[in-house]
């Protein structure tokens, strides 16, 4: 990424450089349980979460993602400063144990992201609000030259009374994003992430329906990541649990890698490195 973090790939190239984002979380509420890194006292567990962290480096993982707020529809943020106390120690132990990984934080807040950079230089911001809810983000990002991930979600997550009632959910949230290169491109941020936003103000028909057309999101010409793993997409759709869900995950995300995903990020490194060097040998 030019001006910000260099990603590197898995080490397996077809026609674009596909990644893999492990998820961390920082919280005691995330809709994937194993996924949570809080003690019960709830301080971080930093033992746990470097663990966490070397095991998905080994398995594949192009990128870290740490987040200290759970963003579950009908989750309450923690707040910013909360959220700096969990993630402080533990950006601090990632960087000592693993100096070479690359690092995205999950967050909304621009003092969060100045803070982090201080603490640990580079990293790439991972903002569902696509700036929309800190409205110094996008200048913080563009000043500090981070790397970006813009996400769909119209609203906050923890209502219902947000979701999308248009037919064409693609073409909404392809309006969106070419809205937004105009709002990031005033703040010096060019080569941004788009995420779709799956699960955020979407009925599950429209998110399926936005990973049946991913691939016209490609028209604004940035990377698309995808964030299906073991969402409510797939176990609502099935009356099975997120515990349940692994096996529909490497479906969906063979299909969004069909449709032009270039990172996926996934609480199951192992597989979707299995899934991803499938899809490369199926289009060898």
């Amino acid at each position: 990424m030019e001006g910000s973090m260099k990603m590197t790939g898995t080490g397996q190239e077809n026609k674009r450089k596909i990644q893999i984002m492990g998820i961390v979380n920082l919280t005691g509420d995330s809709y994937f349980a194993p996924s949570r890194c809080l003690g019960t006292d709830g301080m971080p567990d930093i033992g746990r979460t470097v663990e966490t962290v070397g095991k998905m480096l080994s398995e594949g993982a192009d990128i870290i993602d740490i987040g200290a707020c759970s963003t579950r529809p009908g989750s309450v943020p923690v707040g910013e400063e909360e959220e700096w106390r969990r993630l402080a120690p533990v950006l601090k132990a990632v960087k000592e144990t693993f100096p070479d990984a690359a690092v995205s934080i999950d967050t909304w807040w621009s003092s969060v992201a100045r803070k982090a950079c201080d603490l640990i230089g580079d990293f790439i911001v991972n903002d569902i609000s696509a700036g929309e809810d800190d409205p110094d983000m996008l200048r913080t990002v563009g000043e500090l030259g981070l790397g970006y991930v813009a996400m769909h979600k119209r609203g906050t997550p923890s209502t219902m009374q947000d979701l999308c009632n248009y037919a064409d959910v693609t073409g909404e949230v392809l309006l969106y994003f070419r809205q937004f290169a105009e709002r990031a491109d005033r703040a010096g941020i060019r080569d941004w992430i788009l995420d779709p936003g799956f699960g955020f103000a979407k009925t599950v028909d429209q998110n399926w329906q936005l990973l049946r057309e991913l691939d016209r999101l490609k028209a604004p010409g940035h990377k698309i990541l995808v964030g299906v793993s073991r969402k409510s997409m797939i176990y609502r759709l099935f009356g099975i649990t997120p515990e349940e869900s692994l096996p529909q995950t490497q479906v969906l995300h063979l299909a969004a890698l069909e449709r032009g995903a270039d990172i996926l990020r996934v609480h199951d490194v192992a597989e979707a490195a299995r899934t991803v060097a499938a899809y490369i040998r199926l289009n060898g």
